[in-house]
């Protein structure tokens, strides 16, 4: 039986179900509707005579002739899909897509500043971005590649910077502080309202400070924990209390009155910006046009918090 044009096409489709075990999740990555995914599958099993997959309400699951199938056509698609990006090389304008994961504070850091201009310099270039701060498999989640801060890629991954390291530290809004006062060292946030930090792989973030030689991490106290920036940042300027974020991140908030840096000489240092993917693939062009401009612009190289309270020498 030959292969007709539906076929493969339906292929792609196929792989991508086959690898998230979830029609939700193919169809986002995509870029199609669940029901349209559904059918043009059903539609393949239809013209092969063999079921491929078996669906319940709650999963998807490879029957014995899907997972023949799946491996069969891997690595045929993965080449077809690299020539056609090959392609790109010989373009006067550089097309295609790039399917990125990003960690929530990459988002107002590297890419607000940097994307406006990559619509306009590369118009035919698409852009799908996945924001999350939990822990995800880039590979198995069908992306092109991640941004995260650099000690949380995976070590199996190939990693770029994108950024100098970045300065973490402490804020309240004026209210707060007026209300609770100042800590001065450390360990005076034993006796204040935090605001905990749940990090993507879901462990309880302890609060890194360091002076000189000195370096301590606290397990801060307090009545919330949040795995966002962004509700953090809205906690701390409603006066709830205490938290702690990259530098960058706080400084709009910092320059406008909204929050001040406390214990900014007691300020530590974390690894900056870095895209990871996997180096079993060539870097897709719309990828290594993205990492070009982001070392271009260097957003973050002039970025930093004015200093406020807490930033002289005891």
């Amino acid at each position: 039986m030959q292969l007709s044009r539906s076929d493969l096409a339906d292929f792609v489709y196929f792989l991508a179900t086959a690898r998230h075990h979830s029609f939700r999740r193919a169809a986002t990555e995509l870029g199609v509707t669940t029901s349209a995914l559904s059918h043009a599958i059903t539609a393949l099993e239809r013209r092969r005579g063999v079921r491929s997959l078996n669906r319940t309400t709650r999963s998807v699951s490879l029957t014995a002739a899907g997972e023949e199938l799946a491996t069969s056509i891997q690595g045929p698609m993965q080449a077809v899909t690299q020539a056609a990006e090959n392609l790109n090389r010989f373009r006067d304008t550089p097309a295609g897509r790039v399917r990125i994961n990003v960690l929530e504070d990459a988002v107002p850091l590297l890419l607000k500043p940097v994307v406006p201009i990559f619509v306009e310099r590369y118009p035919e270039v698409e852009i799908d971005i996945s924001i999350t701060n939990r822990m995800v498999d880039v590979i198995a989640g069908g992306f092109d590649a991640g941004i995260r801060y650099g000690g949380t890629v995976p070590e199996d991954m190939i990693a770029q910077r994108l950024s100098p390291d970045i300065r973490w530290v402490a804020a309240a809004s004026p209210a707060y502080l007026e209300r609770f006062g100042t800590p001065l060292k450390p360990d005076d946030l034993h006796h204040h309202r935090c605001v905990g930090i749940r990090l993507g792989n879901e462990q309880l973030y302890r609060w890194e400070f360091e002076r000189s030689s000195e370096a301590v991490a606290i397990a801060t106290p307090g009545p919330l924990t949040v795995d966002a920036t962004h509700a953090a940042i809205a906690l701390g300027m409603s006066g709830v209390g205490l938290i702690y974020a990259a530098e960058p991140v706080l400084a709009p908030y910092v320059t406008s009155g909204a929050l001040r840096i406390v214990l900014g000489d007691w300020a530590s240092m974390g690894s900056g910006f870095h895209v990871y993917y996997s180096g079993r693939r060539q870097v897709p062009t719309a990828l290594r046009l993205l990492i070009n401009l982001i070392r271009e612009i260097r957003p973050l190289e002039e970025l930093r918090a004015p200093s406020s309270v807490g930033d002289r020498a005891e």
